[in-house]
C-alpha cells in the first residue's frame, strides 16, 4: 500500500474517532471524506461502521453509570424493528436524494438552533415520541446510514445534562452501526481491502477517541448541549458537499 494511501486512512480515522470521542457520533461522516477520495464506497463504509463501533465502545465505558435503560430502550427496540423496513425500501426510494433532505434539514435545523441565546428545554416524558424517532432511525440507518441524525436533533431539545444525553446516543449508535456491521460480515460485505484498512485504522482511531473523550470531560452541559447543535450544522455541510462532489 502506498504511503500517501495510508496518511489518508490515518488522517480519516483521526478526524473520525476525535469527533466521536468528543460528541459521541459523527465518525463516518468526518472519516468518509477522507476515505472516499481512496476507496469505493463499498470498501469505505465497512471500515467506517467497524470504526465507529470501536470508538464509540470507549465512549459507552465512560457514560455507562449514566444510561437510562428504560429510555434507551425506547429508542432502541423501535430502532431495530425499523432496520427490516429500511432494507425493504433500499430497491424503492433512492438513498443519495434522501441524504440530501436530511443534509438541509441538519444544516437549517443546526443553523436556526446555533445561533440562539436560549435553547428549547423540553422536560416533561415522551414515550411515543421516543419510539417514534427511534423507529424512523432504525429505518434510515438501514436505507442511508443515517440513523444517528434524528435522535441527535431530539436530545439537542431535552433539558438533560452532557453525560445524560450522551448516554442516549452513544449506545444507541453503537448498537444500530454494530448490527450494519455484523449484517455485511455476514453476506461477505467486508472484503480484503476493507480489513485492511481496518488494521490501518483501528489504532489511530482509538487514540484519537481517547483525545476527544479528555476534551469531552472538560465540557460543561451548556458547552456540550452548544458542541452537538454546531456538529450537527457541520455535519449537514459535510453531508451536502460529499453528495454533491
Amino acid at each position: 500500500m502506498a504511503p500517501e494511501t495510508i496518511l489518508i486512512i490515518a488522517a480519516g480515522a483521526a478526524s473520525g474517532g476525535f469527533i466521536n470521542g468528543l460528541a459521541g457520533f459523527g465518525t463516518s461522516l468526518f472519516a468518509l471524506g477522507w476515505w472516499l477520495q481512496i476507496m469505493p464506497p463499498a470498501q469505505a463504509v465497512p471500515v467506517a461502521l467497524v470504526m465507529s463501533v470501536a470508538s464509540g465502545l470507549q465512549g459507552v465505558a465512560l457514560v455507562r453509570r449514566s444510561i437510562d435503560w428504560p429510555r434507551l430502550l425506547r429508542f432502541l427496540l423501535p430502532a431495530v424493528a425499523g432496520v427490516p423496513l429500511g432494507l425493504m425500501l433500499l430497491s424503492e426510494i433512492e438513498a443519495q436524494p434522501l441524504k440530501i433532505v436530511i443534509a438541509v434539514f441538519l444544516v437549517i435545523y443546526g443553523g436556526f438552533l446555533a445561533f440562539r441565546r436560549d435553547l428549547p428545554n423540553i422536560s416533561r416524558p415522551t414515550p411515543v415520541i421516543d419510539a417514534g424517532v427511534g423507529f424512523a432511525s432504525g429505518v434510515l440507518g438501514a436505507l442511508a446510514g443515517l440513523s444517528g441524525a434524528l435522535p441527535t436533533m431530539w436530545s439537542s431539545l431535552r433539558n438533560w445534562g452532557k453525560s445524560e444525553r450522551r448516554a442516549l446516543l452513544q449506545p444507541f449508535n453503537v448498537a444500530i452501526l454494530g448490527l450494519s456491521a455484523l449484517v455485511l460480515a455476514l453476506t461477505g460485505g467486508i472484503g480484503r481491502s476493507s480489513l485492511v484498512a481496518m488494521l490501518i485504522a483501528l489504532p489511530v482511531t482509538m487514540l484519537s477517541a481517547q483525545l476527544g473523550i479528555a476534551v469531552f470531560k472538560r465540557l460543561s452541559d451548556g458547552q456540550f448541549r452548544r458542541l452537538v447543535i454546531v456538529l450537527m450544522l457541520v455535519s449537514g455541510v459535510v453531508l451536502l458537499l460529499r453528495e454533491a462532489l
